[in-house]
């Protein structure tokens, strides 16, 4: 069968991470990869169970919710960008007095 390139971007220090691994089960990179391709295809899914973030990766999330149902209890939910920006600008000009 043909052999074909193939291109994967990825983060450097994960890369590095990946192939030592790979050195350390005693196949390369490319082989790994070759591995996962087989896989998906025979099975025809993703090999391995993909799951939602952490619960502690959420708290940004959960702050976010938080403070928009805070902003809708004291009626600002419908502010425009320049309304906002002209909060922040009245917050910083009385944080220097």
């Amino acid at each position: 069968m043909a052999q074909v390139s193939m291109t994967v971007r990825m983060d450097s220090q994960l890369k590095q991470a990946f192939d030592k691994l790979c050195g350390e089960f005693g196949m390369s990179a490319n082989t790994a990869m070759n591995i996962f391709a087989n896989a998906v295809v025979i099975n025809r899914s993703i090999p391995f169970e993909i799951k939602a973030p952490k619960e502690s990766s959420m708290d940004g999330l959960t702050a976010f919710y938080a403070l928009r149902e805070e902003a809708k209890m004291n009626g600002v939910q419908d502010m425009s960008l320049d309304e906002i920006n002209e909060e922040i600008r009245k917050a910083r000009a009385e944080r220097k007095k």
